[in-house]
């Protein structure tokens, strides 16, 4: 969702806050003499607004921490395949293109196929995990190799083994979701903390309305900011390819 987008959305919900404050206003005034009432509300609205800072708390920590690790993941595998890519200059030389163009080509299906699929939320097929596959027989030399030629293979081996993890693991995090608990408190919370403030009102009208339209604008705010961080490779907040066009493209 792009930023003006999300501006319009924020508005909006603000703008109907407002709305249904005046309405509510207009058919249930509220009367002067609901001070005990008024006594008990704010306490339960304290207490449904502590709660719920501590679920949007949660919700943030939690999409933020797998977007993180999605970034990592993914600037891991894309050094190790660009080490193994430098490597390809110690092998012998009728193994040194083979190596460069299969990793290219792994790096072109990871940025042109892969990372689309990601940002929608698509798991993946198995077409990478062939390009890797080929990656490590490119690396394979034969007996004839000097020391050092088979010490370069052995180390490209190596490279590869963290390839395969840091793949597994950005495989892994792109499937990631909030648990659907803490979009229910998210959801339920935000709608309670709303709802307090519809039910028991404040005498003044003027008061009433930016209190609410704040409120409502800024838990839709918090909403798809979670539901954008929630998609680690999405296309607004989420992780790029760059780890692999800055080393490939």
């Amino acid at each position: 969702m792009a930023l003006l987008e999300t501006l319009v959305v924020v508005f909006g919900v603000a703008l109907l806050g407002a709305v249904a404050v005046v309405v509510k206003t207009r058919l249930f005034p509220t009367s002067e003499d609901e001070g005990p009432r008024e006594d008990v509300a704010e306490y339960i609205a304290m207490m449904v607004s502590v709660l719920y800072a501590i679920v949007l708390g949660l919700c943030l920590v939690s999409v933020w921490e797998t977007r993180t690790d999605a970034a990592e993941h993914s600037q891991a595998e894309a050094s190790a395949l660009h080490q193994t890519y430098l490597l390809a200059d110690a092998l012998p030389e009728d193994r040194r293109e083979p190596l460069r163009a299969a990793a290219r080509a792994y790096a072109d299906h990871v940025v042109e196929v892969e990372w689309p699929m990601m940002a929608d939320r698509q798991p993946l097929d198995p077409s990478g995990w062939r390009l890797l596959e080929r990656l490590r027989q490119a690396g394979e030399i034969g007996d004839t190799a000097t020391v050092s030629q088979q010490i370069a293979a052995q180390e490209v081996l190596a490279q590869l083994g963290y390839v395969d993890d840091a793949r597994r693991n950005r495989e892994a995090a792109s499937q990631e979701r909030l648990s659907p608990v803490l979009w229910a408190g998210l959801i339920i919370g935000g709608f309670l903390t709303l709802a307090f403030m519809f039910i028991f009102g404040i005498h003044h009208t003027r008061t009433h309305v930016v209190m609410v339209m704040g409120l409502a604008g800024f838990i839709a705010f918090t909403a798809l900011l979670v539901h954008q961080l929630d998609a680690p490779f999405g296309e607004t907040l989420g992780t790029g390819p760059d780890a692999f066009t800055r080393y490939f493209l």
